[in-house]
């Protein structure tokens, strides 16, 4: 991937963002692979920079495609080894570039977590949902001014009737289209100028996952995603110059795209097919799955009792069955003012917000070294407490 770096740096200049958003500035980016970091446009950048960028070993501060406070400054970062071609791997990066260009604009519109990952699954809440989703693709889609406007006033019933049925959950959804709609946008926009396919086969190719029934049900806070990209292009038809004010406002994507439709008749009966008790069934089933599938894992199960802090972790893939959080990709922890970086799957047991922890599960392959008051856990670290073992159980008891 080195060999697009030149061309990373030229495509991201300023000048060209403005392209995608008025007045889009780039923060620090960094792109990273197993062993380095290579350190973009960073304004504490020490040592003499390679062609532009710097190259440092990686630490664990970089983990995923998001935005980090590397050196108290916002930087975006991005894995190499998930993306194989550059209109996919500038377009992400100009999607976490715009994460940092929010933090920059003091972006405040964000949504509690908790409240997606205790989304309910509701037979009227999905069936209305899902039928939202299909009005707000085909309005997009749709050529005619009038047809355009009828599917969009729809759409804007069917949320509106949602609104009494799951109520702070719904603000939760209008909340992570306003933050990561725009972002998506900026990434199509930069996708389709990079790649080689026609506008509407890349429409259409992001607007897959606003119409998969199951996948939007089972992920609620991914399938935000695409409706907040998708109400970012009608407000690009009803209100073109919606961007130039969006810092300065409290309202959500959707709150500005309501104050465009007519008003029409309020929707009353609910008719609830039986498509829509098969996906609620099919979410349940696929979460039970993953927490049963993970306790089911040959090796040495290992539980972290006491307190317990996550630092941070990847609320996009966390599953909650039950009392058990799932985080399937990382999590970073801290006990005793100490903290750690579990970078594999572990089931958190929390007490009234994700952050405050009492138990973990982890299941790791190489036997923690024992020592008198401590266990040094292979890829983890050393963890000070009082433990009992088991077989091929392990419970560490912490402070």
């Amino acid at each position: 991937m080195e060999e697009y770096f030149d061309d990373i740096i030229q495509d991201l200049a300023n000048e060209n963002l403005n392209n995608y958003w008025v007045g889009f500035e780039s923060v620090a980016y960094a792109l990273y692979d197993k062993r380095f970091v290579y350190l973009f446009n960073h304004p504490k950048m020490t040592k003499e920079p390679k062609g532009n960028y710097q190259i440092l070993k990686r630490d664990d501060q970089f983990v995923g495609c998001t935005l980090i406070l590397y050196q108290d400054y916002p930087t975006a970062i991005v894995d190499l080894g998930l993306y194989k071609d550059y209109a996919s791997l500038y377009s992400i990066i100009v999607h976490e570039l715009f994460h940092g260009f929010q933090y920059i604009k003091k972006e405040k519109r964000f949504a509690d977590e908790i409240l997606g990952i205790t989304y309910p699954l509701i037979k009227e809440n999905v069936e209305l949902r899902n039928q939202e989703r299909s009005y707000l693709y085909r309005a997009v889609l749709e050529k005619d001014r009038i047809k355009k406007k009828q599917l969009l006033t729809t759409f804007i019933s069917l949320r509106e009737k949602r609104t009494y049925i799951i109520n702070n959950h719904l603000l939760y959804e209008n909340l992570i289209e306003t933050i990561e709609g725009p972002a998506w946008y900026v990434e199509l926009k930069a996708y389709f100028k990079k790649g080689q396919q026609a506008y509407n086969q890349v429409l259409k190719s992001y607007g897959q996952q606003l119409m998969d029934d199951f996948e939007s049900t089972s992920n609620v806070r991914k399938s935000c995603y695409s409706s907040g990209l998708f109400i970012c292009l009608l407000l690009d038809d009803f209100v073109p110059d919606w961007k130039e004010s969006f810092w300065e406002k409290e309202e959500t994507l959707y709150d500005l795209l309501k104050q465009v439709y007519d008003e029409v008749e309020p929707i009353n009966d609910i008719e609830i097919y039986p498509e829509t008790g098969k996906i609620i069934d099919h979410a349940l089933k696929d979460r039970q799955n993953s927490i049963r599938n993970f306790e089911q894992q040959e090796g040495i199960h290992l539980f972290i009792q006491g307190k317990i802090t996550a630092k941070s972790f990847d609320p996009m893939n966390i599953i909650l069955y039950e009392d058990k959080f799932l985080h399937k990709n990382f999590i970073k922890i801290e006990i005793n003012n100490q903290e750690y970086l579990i970078e594999q799957p572990v089931i958190a047991y929390c007490k009234g917000r994700l952050q405050n922890i009492n138990k973990l599960h982890l299941i790791v392959r190489k036997s923690p070294i024992e020592n008198i008051d401590s266990l040094t856990i292979d890829g983890v670290g050393l963890i000070k407490g009082r433990y009992e073992k088991n077989e091929n159980i392990l419970h560490l008891y912490v402070n």
